[in-house]
């Protein structure tokens, strides 16, 4: 964060501001660069406890939040660290011996717990207000891991260092406003209202959603647009970064917002899983958060046994097990033979068939029976170039026919842990040589790529246009599908 061009913004045209805890005193290597990088260091006006607790609209000027350690941001327009970008960034780190930088990245984590109230979607001011997928216990496992091999005893003592924050983590997601109704499981939620500013550099996008549903009443539900002007002071999470989102006399609602914010805690921003470009996301119990949890609290027990703490590892195995009788009788539908998610509001299960299906592979939570039935069901989502996201076409970065790193990933590691190894491998095969070509085309890594063509030719209609070059996450997920192929044509001993 000492690096100048860290503090820039490529969604916002804001001068640089960094903002630290209020009450932190200035660093000196941050005091330094008020006059190198020509920053603004701010404190912010209060004290912070939980997520939420700060709105972005009590902040005049939006920007980068102090972290103390080195972290890699995912690239291009993504200048910051992200929530679950940095789980699979982690891993690319790990897998090059880079254990103090991943090490770094996880505290992070712990001081955004600390100081911002949870684990944001990435360290900017407009994110106070939402999380991201929930990796970090997955994160700390993978970092210990490392550590344990070259000594054990400290990477014990920072395990029980861990502990507390994993605890805090997981009661985000398991208090309100992030449950789904009544069913036990929990949803994606954003605290904040209105639109978000980080679309300023596509400011085209909420006017693109207006055409879309105008065009296709039949698809669009009646509480997603209304005249505009119909509910003032509602319109943006920041006045400083309002973006157009009316259209002739027509305006988005307070309710679409709801689930357009939810949606991009989700990660998955944007595609039409949850409603027309997911307006409707904090209505769904998503299989991807509620395995994502289980494998979380399977996590937690275990290191509650590593530290000695038995009785209370087994309380967190039981709550484990709880959240899996849930999945079952609500997210797997044995007629398709998928996990799917499941509407809280309308009671029922979703028939929009998504790749986080396989998720419930790379958690442990599927049976043998399941897990059998999952791999009958590759061909919904497998093309030449990996798996796609799902098999609607919408025009949605999110949606078929385009694939990205960390789906193909837990899919594929998934796959292997089940025993599955020749699906792993050959998935793992064609999404690594999608990748290589496209390097080999132009020298670039990319977000996400065409899986019909096995390409980085994306046309995005809607949503994020672009095709972002780095791309950290996409860089962590090659290097683990190596080892992991390098592994498994490995002689026997």
């Amino acid at each position: 964060m000492t690096d100048c061009t860290s503090l820039v913004d490529p969604k916002l045209t804001t001068a640089p501001i960094l903002y630290l805890p209020a009450g932190e005193v200035v660093p000196a290597d941050v005091k330094a660069m008020e006059s190198k990088c020509s920053v603004d260091v701010r404190s912010l006006p209060r004290v912070i406890r939980r997520e939420g607790e700060l709105s972005p609209e009590e902040i005049a000027t939006p920007g980068l939040l102090y972290l103390p350690h080195h972290y890699v941001v995912p690239g291009g327009r993504f200048n910051e660290m992200y929530g679950w970008d940095s789980y699979f960034i982690i891993l690319g780190e790990l897998a090059d011996n880079r254990v103090d930088l991943a090490r770094g990245t996880v505290e992070n984590f712990f001081y955004e717990i600390d100081h911002y109230g949870a684990i944001l979607n990435a360290n900017r001011t407009y994110y106070l207000t939402r999380s991201q997928p929930p990796f970090l216990s997955s994160m700390v496992m993978a970092v210990y891991d490392a550590e344990r091999a070259d000594d054990a005893s400290a990477a014990r003592a920072w395990l029980r260092e861990s502990l507390p924050y994993l605890i805090r983590d997981h009661a985000l997601w398991t208090t309100s406003p992030h449950l789904a109704g009544d069913t036990g499981l929990s949803r994606y939620f954003d605290l904040g209202h209105g639109p978000v500013p980080e679309m300023a550099d596509d400011s085209a996008y909420y006017l693109d959603v207006i055409r879309w549903l105008r065009a296709h009443p039949e698809q669009t539900p009646p509480d997603y647009l209304e005249p505009a002007g119909a509910t003032p002071n509602t319109r943006c999470a920041d006045r400083a970064n309002c973006l157009q989102t009316s259209l002739d006399g027509v305006e988005l609602t307070s309710r679409f917002y709801l689930g357009d914010r939810a949606m991009r805690e989700s990660g998955f921003d944007t595609s039409s899983r949850f409603g027309p470009f997911s307006g409707s996301t904090e209505d769904y119990a998503p299989i991807c958060l509620n395995a994502l949890l289980y494998k979380y609290e399977r996590d937690i027990a275990t290191v509650e046994a590593a530290l000695g703490n038995h009785s209370a590892a087994t309380r967190w195995n039981h709550l484990a097990a709880i959240r899996r009788q849930r999945i079952d009788l609500l997210l797997w539908d044995d007629a398709a033979g998928l996990f799917v998610d499941y509407d809280a509001r309308k009671q029922q299960r979703s028939t929009y068939r998504y790749v986080t299906a396989y998720y419930a592979l790379w958690a442990g939570l599927a049976t043998p029976a399941q897990a059998k039935r999952l791999v009958a069901n590759l061909s919904l989502f497998e093309r030449a170039g990996g798996l796609q996201m799902s098999t609607e076409d919408t025009g949605q970065q999110w949606d078929a026919p385009f694939g990205w790193a960390p789906t193909n990933w837990l899919a594929v590691e998934g796959l292997a842990s089940y025993g599955f190894t020749a699906d792993a491998d050959r998935i793992a095969q064609k999404f690594m040589t999608t990748v290589h070509n496209g390097y080999e085309h132009d020298g670039t890594i990319r977000e996400k790529y065409n899986m019909d063509t096995g390409s980085s030719d994306v046309n995005v209609t809607t949503g994020y246009k672009t095709n972002v070059v780095g791309f950290g996450w996409t860089n962590g997920v090659y290097r683990e599908m190596e080892k992991l192929l390098a592994k498994n044509s490995a002689p026997p001993n």
